[in-house]
């Protein structure tokens, strides 16, 4: 028995130093300039656009695995990563297929115009008939699967946007077999939201439930967002299926110029209530289709950029200033970037406002409020309340402005002639009121 075990201990060493052989011998074949200079040339034929590496190793520890460094990818403007680093799942490698247990980034900068170039490039490589042999099948579908990495880990990648905004981040995420997250954490060490930290987890599946959930908490602005988020299939038409997104989401004590930065045009803490839908074929075209609806309340607010009680008085030609409101509250739609403000009640003290306002894409603003400030009109005071001024909002988020429209400021002006001092807003609003008749008369 004795000899036996010697044997097996003998063997064990000797299988160690082979291997300990093997991994110093591929270390120094794959650090190589030889060898380097054809991982260029293949990854430059791959992606269309020169590639340059520093280096090319293969690591044993803390865990083996195979590391690019110093990555420059000549896209304009270009994407670079410190450090690319690769992990094999063992159990596929040993039955001869590569599948990825982790993915490092470290230290990349991504611009997304140089994103865009290379996604471009790709696409038009692309032939007709690699399109064909790429399209989505269940053994396809399966095989892309072991090319995702259980975990990714990002370690200070910053992502640039089309308008020059950078954004750094630290990450970690870890799939589950059937591709979708099982947990996210993410925290923004740089950028419009720095500080914020979010964390996604998947949970335990309830009997009966169709599709899965996921517990959000992202904590922002001194206070912080949670709900449930799920997702599941749904027939589509041609007997298709289709992915369906839903959610609700609680938002408590949040900073919103937190939420808005760079832009501090609102400020003030914001409670909120959001429910969430998105119905789309591919999880990427979710986001493209998402859909809110949300119905806030924001406490102490202040409208920085625009003084309300100002504009009324100087018949809407005012700029800058601001607001402070005791009551800011109203209902927001979002579709992708735009979004739409609906129901909107702000207040305070003798000042008071309503109306509608929608944002673009750009940023852009346009709709109507119409301002009551009690007292300021012997009018409004005779007939038992303020007059309401109504008021077209353009600009921008970060510049925005208020006038009047052509009837409401001829309104403006024949009742400053027939009540100097008195008939102002009166006559604004009768203006107003009478081109909106005028328009649903004519069509215009």
């Amino acid at each position: 028995m004795a000899k036996v075990f010697k044997w097996l201990v003998f063997l064990a060493l000797g299988l160690m130093v082979l291997l300990a052989v093997v991994a110093f011998t591929l270390h120094r074949w794959v650090s190589t300039d030889d060898f380097r200079q054809r991982v260029e040339r293949e990854a430059s034929a791959a992606l269309g656009v020169p590639v340059a590496l520093d280096r090319v190793a293969v690591d044993v520890w803390p865990l083996p695995a195979v590391a690019l460094s110093g990555i420059s990818v000549k896209s304009k403007p270009p994407l670079t990563l410190e450090r690319l680093e690769v992990r094999p799942r063992w159990q596929p490698l040993l039955a001869g297929k590569l599948a990825v247990a982790t993915l490092l980034v470290r230290k990349a900068v991504l611009p997304q115009q140089g994103i865009d170039a290379v996604l471009l490039l790709l696409q038009k490589k692309k032939t007709p008939a690699q399109a064909a042999a790429t399209a989505p099948s269940a053994p396809a579908g399966q095989a892309s699967m072991d090319w995702l990495p259980r975990r990714t880990v990002l370690d200070e990648v910053t992502w640039i946007s089309a308008a020059g905004a950078r954004t750094t981040v630290n990450a970690e995420a870890a799939l589950g077999d059937d591709g979708l997250p099982d947990s996210v954490s993410l925290k923004l060490i740089k950028g419009n939201l720095q500080g914020l930290e979010a964390h996604l987890k998947r949970e335990e599946p309830k009997a009966g439930a169709a599709g899965d959930e996921w517990a959000l908490r992202v904590d922002v602005g001194g206070g912080k967002v949670e709900g449930k988020l799920g997702l599941k299939k749904v027939a589509a038409a041609a007997a298709r299926e289709e992915l369906e997104l839903q959610g609700k989401l609680q938002t408590k004590d949040v900073e919103v110029s937190a939420l808005t930065a760079p832009s501090k045009s609102l400020t003030g803490r914001l409670e909120a209530s959001t429910t969430l839908h998105a119905r789309a074929a591919t999880t990427g075209a979710l986001v493209e289709a998402l859909q809110t609806q949300t119905t806030f309340t924001v406490r102490n607010a202040v409208l920085n950029g625009l003084d309300l009680a100002k504009a009324v008085k100087t018949i809407g030609l005012s700029r800058g200033g601001q607001t402070a409101l005791d009551t800011l509250a109203g209902q927001v739609n979002t579709q992708g970037k735009s979004a739409q403000l609906t129901n909107l009640v702000a207040s305070s003290g003798a000042l008071s406002a309503t109306g509608n306002v929608a944002i673009s894409p750009a940023k852009a603003l346009s709709g109507r409020v119409s301002v009551n400030v009690a007292g300021d009109s012997k009018l409004g005071s005779a007939i038992g309340g303020a007059v309401g001024v109504p008021l077209t909002v353009g600009g921008t988020l970060d510049n925005p402005e208020v006038t009047l429209s052509r009837s409401a400021l001829l309104g403006a002006a024949i009742g400053t002639a027939l009540l100097p001092g008195v008939g102002t807003g009166a006559g604004a609003n009768l203006g107003d009121r009478m081109g909106e008749g005028f328009r649903s008369l004519f069509g215009k």
